[in-house]
């Protein structure tokens, strides 16, 4: 039986547990208490000034940081870090005003970011899928009212605009991140690819940490530089059609590239290469003028004058053939390690893979088989 004693609650424990657990809330409280100043007393504190007008430069896609920085040098705000946290969460996925802005002195930190939103603008999500093409996103923002298509092409081709951005490519194909933005109808096509650039370099920088040493064996091996990690990214993203197989055929072209015995040497061998070299440079290759957008001829495939056909040219093509996602880009500095030279389709998306030619075409043949039974059942 159970003694008196041993049944009365321990104090001193159940003490220390209702501390811990007050401990334990009080980052909670401390945010809560942190939101509510800023929203309801920040915004309305007197600014010092005298009333005199002050014009501010506020560059394109600027942060709230860069923004409430600008605005502290031009003696608008006095807490330039309060006032960016208090941007933050007033502006959230709202259009923020860019260029020469002109406001008083004395304004309150509620005033001057009433000021910064972009009045009378509607606003619109656009999301742009992996392997997009930047002409193909190019219609896709003009469609959402975004930007014009021609001018969002032009822009992403010019010199001036890439070499602001420090890319050496002679476009921007590839680096145009693909995700989901928040942008504002009517707006200038620079300001929209530039937001795209900068999300990717965003984006790729974790990337290239989590796998330096991935990245390290691609340029010791093959010279590899971030640029040529995007194009070839940019092709097993047209390649692979579920995620398990893109390190697989990452791979697979890797493989291409470092064989002496594969033939043609060192040629990928890529089907969506010859239909962007037919996208992107219509004019040069004879054989894309009878190209329908989806469908490449015998004649596509033997036209050397199509600078993207990876079927007559060694190595990788002249740059990126499409935009690609993370899987795909880190499927490149992460890329399985196996003997595999060829792969052909076997239906629902997926691969067979193979190490010898002669392998490859017995499943070859075992696909057109199973699409010649699939026909007759059609036809029955």
């Amino acid at each position: 039986m159970a003694s008196k004693r041993s049944a009365r609650p321990r104090k001193g424990r159940s003490w220390r547990v209702r501390f811990f657990s007050l401990l334990a809330a009080l980052p909670v409280v401390l945010g809560l208490t942190a939101a509510a100043y800023l929203l309801m007393v920040y915004p309305s504190q007197a600014h010092p000034g005298r009333g005199r007008l002050v014009r501010v430069e506020i560059p394109p896609q600027a942060s709230p940081s860069v923004i409430a920085r600008r605005l502290g040098r031009a003696g608008l705000v006095e807490r330039p870090r309060l006032f960016a946290a208090y941007l933050r969460l007033f502006a959230a996925n709202q259009a923020l005003r860019e260029g020469s802005i002109a406001m008083r002195d004395n304004l309150d930190p509620g005033a001057v970011a009433r000021r910064l939103l972009v009045r009378g603008v509607s606003q619109v999500i656009v999301t742009v899928p992996e392997g997009d093409n930047r002409y193909q996103i190019a219609r896709r923002l003009e469609a959402q009212g975004v930007c014009d298509a021609a001018a969002f092409v032009a822009v992403t081709e010019r010199r001036s605009f890439l070499d602001k951005r420090e890319l050496s490519a002679d476009t921007a194909e590839g680096y145009l991140f693909p995700d989901t933005y928040t942008l504002r109808r009517r707006m200038p096509a620079g300001a929209v690819a530039a937001r795209m650039i900068q999300n990717f370099r965003r984006r790729m920088m974790p990337l290239l940490e989590r796998h330096a040493r991935g990245m390290a064996q691609l340029s010791e091996q093959l010279g590899f530089g971030i640029d040529d990690v995007v194009r070839l990214a940019s092709i097993v993203e047209e390649e692979a059609a579920v995620d398990e197989e893109r390190r697989l055929i990452a791979g697979v072209f890797l493989n291409r590239l470092r064989s002496d015995s594969f033939r043609p040497l060192h040629r990928l061998q890529a089907d969506p290469t010859v239909s962007y070299g037919c996208v992107r440079e219509p004019e040069r290759a004879p054989s894309c003028a009878d190209f329908d957008g989806r469908h490449i001829t015998r004649a596509m495939l033997r036209d050397g004058a199509n600078r993207y056909n990876s079927y007559r040219h060694g190595g990788l093509p002249p740059g990126p053939i499409s935009n690609p996602g993370l899987a795909s880009l880190e499927a490149v500095l992460d890329a399985a390690q196996h003997d595999y030279l060829y792969f052909v389709a076997r239906g629902h998306g997926r691969h067979s893979f193979s190490a010898t030619l002669a392998a490859h075409n017995a499943r070859v043949g075992e696909y057109l088989e199973r699409q010649r039974a699939a026909q007759r059942d059609a036809g029955d």
